[in-house]
């Protein structure tokens, strides 16, 4: 196991428990105590943790992984959601990205895309991600537009009136959203009231809404709803989407795309 798989192990067994011990730790991931208290220094320092005596404990209630320390988590499936999702969007589109680690995945599949490799411009992309931004700027043939606003350290996303306003004056085609958790009955949520704000407001804003979410996330809630089910035109997921699920998603006239 290399070191960044350990602290992406350590860090979600502490998201999971809300504290750690070192002996536990070290047992459960085939280490050294030492190597443990080792990592959890450094992660530490990064201020992803505090340390204790003992071990480490959360920040607080409201914590959450930072973007990069998320990748990882089911990346086969989000690669091929991410291509399915890319492969939806024509040459020339206005298309909406809200920040997530599958969004950041479907803009990567976008880049690498022969067919948009020239344009003028070959995409629009709006986006409120400040991570997504940067990696596509790069590309003069894609035209980027960013929103204002306050950013997010966890997820790299500015929120806030100033990001909403920009946001409203402006028409996509296709809305891609990356979602905490998408409902049959409660509709597509996520954690924080900011980040659904700025999605929902996407989504009105767009002729057409794709949401990209591996199956662990559906058919659960969250706190704070994006939009209802029927709302929705295509869901793109994994094959882990149990049956019953996808029927409910149909039945609320949601496309489902399975990758």
């Amino acid at each position: 196991m290399t070191r960044k798989e350990r602290w992406q192990t350590l860090l979600d067994l502490l998201v999971e428990r809300g504290e750690l011990e070192v002996e536990p730790a070290a047992e459960a991931l085939g280490v050294s105590a030492a190597t443990i208290r080792r990592d959890l220094d450094q992660l530490a320092e990064q201020q992803l943790l505090v340390r204790t005596r003992g071990g480490a404990v959360l920040h607080g209630v409201s914590y959450e992984l930072p973007l990069r320390y998320r990748t990882s988590r089911r990346a086969a499936e989000k690669s091929r959601i991410s291509e399915t999702v890319a492969a939806l969007i024509v040459p020339g589109e206005v298309i909406g990205l809200t920040g997530g680690t599958t969004t950041t995945e479907v803009a990567r599949a976008l880049a690498a895309r022969p067919d948009l490799a020239t344009g003028s411009p070959a995409l629009t992309v709006v986006t409120n991600a400040l991570n997504i931004a940067g990696e596509l700027v790069i590309r003069p043939q894609f035209k980027i537009v960013l929103t204002g606003g306050v950013a997010r350290p966890q997820s790299y996303e500015l929120t806030g009136p100033l990001a909403m306003e920009v946001l409203g004056q402006l028409s996509v085609d296709t809305a891609v959203v990356g979602v905490d958790a998408f409902d049959p009955a409660d509709g597509a949520a996520t954690r924080h009231e900011d980040e659904a704000a700025m999605n929902r407001l996407l989504c009105e804003r767009a002729r057409r809404v794709v949401i990209a979410a591996d199956s662990s996330k559906l058919g659960v809630r969250a706190f704070a709803r994006i939009v209802a089910t029927d709302a929705v035109d295509v869901l793109v997921t994994d094959t882990g989407l149990s049956p019953s699920v996808a029927e409910a998603f149909e039945a609320a006239g949601v496309e489902i795309i399975r990758a």
